[in-house]
């Protein structure tokens, strides 16, 4: 039951599920030789059929659109004329359960623009008259003051007018880490505010805010995103040609209706239909056991021919999560350890991601409790202040340290290294005297250099797009060996780039975790999210999620993909081939009908057993 309710939901229709189950039900029984008074392959035929044959007359009538359903079509009356009518039903059912599993992949591609919608603010704190009024956030006017306390969302673009806090801005850049705000600093909208409450003056408001164009721009990403076509729809108006011209000129010249009859019969696409589908059901069997959820049935098809892959950098090559790189003391009267203890104990009430970064990282490194602080304070977008250990405790930014007229001179020199590497600094003061610095630095996933070179390996270009600023983005992209980056981008940017490389005739692969990602997976020809750290509205924007966000399996994925279309055009090349052979058998009179219908039916048993192989393949590595 559980599973009926999920397939309604994504698209499905009680219908469709009813008609399938049905007709599934009746062709086993069929198969089964059970002894009915009608055959109850006539239920596939009626309940599955009619709909396909609906469909071809209506598309040759009005855009004289030939493709596989009309081979179908021609092959169910053709089969049902000559008595075979479990082939008929067969096909019927295949071709409708097909139909069915596209439609409810559709339908969850538009779960990530519905999620993201309602991310958008519904309301605003407006001043007017020196008074608060909640108005709705479409309401809000170019120059109106806006207050935002902490906590809320951000509803509409600006500049900070008064007031100093910390935005989490992961909506728009992806980056974890909150952004320090003050007065004259611009403000997006659907980013977060961590602490302080600070008033705005509204610049950008309605359509033209930032959560707005996000929304757009996955919604024109997925509207002018290519689709593929069916190697059997591409050649299903040849095929046709080709049996409706043998069937009638066999008749003409032989005057015996049942040879072109047979001809139809064994031009019955069972193979040709099975070819795609097997293959990739077999492949996506495979790549589950690889940690990879794929949600669109061509996604695949795709990936084999992608010749970029574009990766944000935090939760993608990184962990996400920022871990204490270096303690250092810069006064022999402290060692490097009373520096950690002094910023952890002053940080172990701090509500800051920072601050909960180097508690976290102490307690992991020490079995010693992390000393309590005294007399704690926070100053939002600044740092903390507190007492450890009978010590005045300042820990914070730059511009904390200069409020307390603290002189930074050393802390700076030696911190500049670890700005360069992309390292986030914590300043430390004891006493009113420069201590020492805490860098913190998000962590590089193991695999991702060996990943990097794997994928340059079959024939890939790995490709750096990240939120960060230039130099974390640079000692990232110089650990993997990545030589094309872009820094500092925007979710527009990213779509950006995708769009004229795709547009150069280049297949790019976007792999992503953040809301600010969904744009660029939409737009991208394949989009892969990671399915633990990233957001639901990511994951349903991909074609294909990570479930364990574990990356190692990524140049697994591109060769399946490839050796998937492999199989699919040997089983192609096969079923046609069959097909041919059969029509000359036909015509010559070799082939009877019931002959026909087994040698289609063999056919299709050939390719399926030629598809399983690619539940286990994997390649050989020297």
């Amino acid at each position: 039951m559980e599973t009926l309710e999920k397939i309604l939901e994504f698209g499905g229709t009680k219908r469709d599920i009813i008609f399938l189950s049905i007709s599934g039900i009746a062709l086993v029984i069929s198969l089964l030789g059970v002894s009915t008074p009608v055959d109850l392959a006539w239920v596939a035929i009626i309940l599955c059929g009619t709909p396909i044959v609906l469909e071809a007359v209506v598309g040759l009538i009005t855009e004289f659109d030939i493709k596989a359903d009309v081979l179908v079509s021609i092959a169910l009356i053709a089969s049902v004329v000559i008595g075979e009518i479990f082939a008929a039903g067969e096909v019927a059912f295949i071709m409708q359960l097909g139909g069915l599993l596209e439609e409810l992949t559709v339908a969850r591609a538009r779960a990530g623009i519905e999620k993201l919608v309602h991310l958008t603010p519904r309301t605003a704190r407006v001043i007017k008259d020196g008074k608060e009024h909640i108005v709705k956030a479409e309401e809000v006017e170019v120059g109106d003051h806006i207050r935002v306390l902490p906590g809320e969302t951000v509803p509409v673009d600006g500049l900070i007018i008064s007031g100093q806090t910390s935005i989490n801005q992961a909506v728009m850049t992806g980056e974890s880490l909150p952004v320090d705000k003050e007065e004259g600093d611009e403000v997006s909208s659907g980013t977060v505010n961590q602490f302080g409450a600070f008033d705005m003056e509204a610049v950008k408001v309605g359509e033209d805010s930032s959560i707005q164009r996000m929304i757009r721009l996955v919604q024109s990403a997925d509207a002018g995103k290519a689709k593929i076509v069916r190697l059997a729809d591409r050649w299903a108006t040849w095929i046709v040609v080709i049996a409706l011209a043998s069937a009638v000129l066999t008749w003409i010249f032989t005057h015996e209706i049942i040879r072109s009859v047979t001809i139809l019969v064994v031009f019955c696409p069972c193979a040709l239909v099975l070819a795609t589908p097997t293959a990739i059901m077999a492949a996506i069997g495979n790549i589950t056991k690889h940690g990879f959820l794929v949600k669109e049935g061509d996604a695949l098809e795709r990936m084999a021919k992608v010749s970029k892959i574009v990766f944000d950098k935090t939760g993608t090559l990184t962990f996400g999560t920022p871990k204490v790189n270096t303690v250092c003391s810069i006064d022999n009267r402290f060692t490097d350890e009373d520096i950690y203890l002094f910023a952890a104990g002053s940080e172990l009430r701090s509500e800051h991601p920072l601050g909960k970064a180097v508690v976290r990282s102490y307690q992991e490194d020490h079995d010693d409790p992390t000393p309590q602080p005294d007399d704690f304070s926070m100053i939002p977008g600044r740092g903390v202040k507190a007492r450890v250990d009978g010590k005045d405790v300042i820990a914070g930014n730059l511009e904390m340290m200069h409020e307390h007229s603290i002189r930074t001179d050393e802390l700076e020199k030696k911190a500049g290294p670890y700005l360069d590497k992309g390292c986030t600094m914590i300043y430390v003061s004891v006493d009113g005297i420069e201590a020492g610095f805490i860098a913190l630095a998000d962590t590089l996933r193991p695999q991702s250099a060996l990943i990097s070179s794997q994928v340059r390996e079959a024939g890939v270009e790995p490709v750096l797009l990240t939120g960060d600023h230039d130099n974390a983005a640079v000692y990232i992209a110089d650990k993997v060996q990545i030589s094309e980056l872009k820094a500092n981008c925007l979710p527009e940017d990213k779509l950006e780039y995708i769009e004229k490389t795709q547009e150069n005739g280049e297949y790019v692969c976007m792999i992503g975790d953040g809301i600010n990602d969904a744009p660029a997976l939409k737009k991208a020809f394949v989009g892969v999210a990671m399915g633990g750290t990233g957001s639901d509205i990511a994951v349903d924007a991909a074609d294909i999620a990570l479930v364990d966000d574990d990356i190692k399996e990524l140049p697994h994925l591109i060769w399946l993909s490839r050796r998937m279309m492999f199989t699919i055009k040997c089983n192609l090349t096969f079923s046609m081939v069959l097909n041919f052979v059969a029509i000359i058998l036909a015509i010559t009179g070799i082939l009877n009908p019931v002959v026909g219908a087994l040698v289609h039916n063999a056919g299709s048993v050939v390719v399926i057993v030629n598809s399983a192989f690619l539940l286990k393949w994997k390649k050989k590595r020297i």
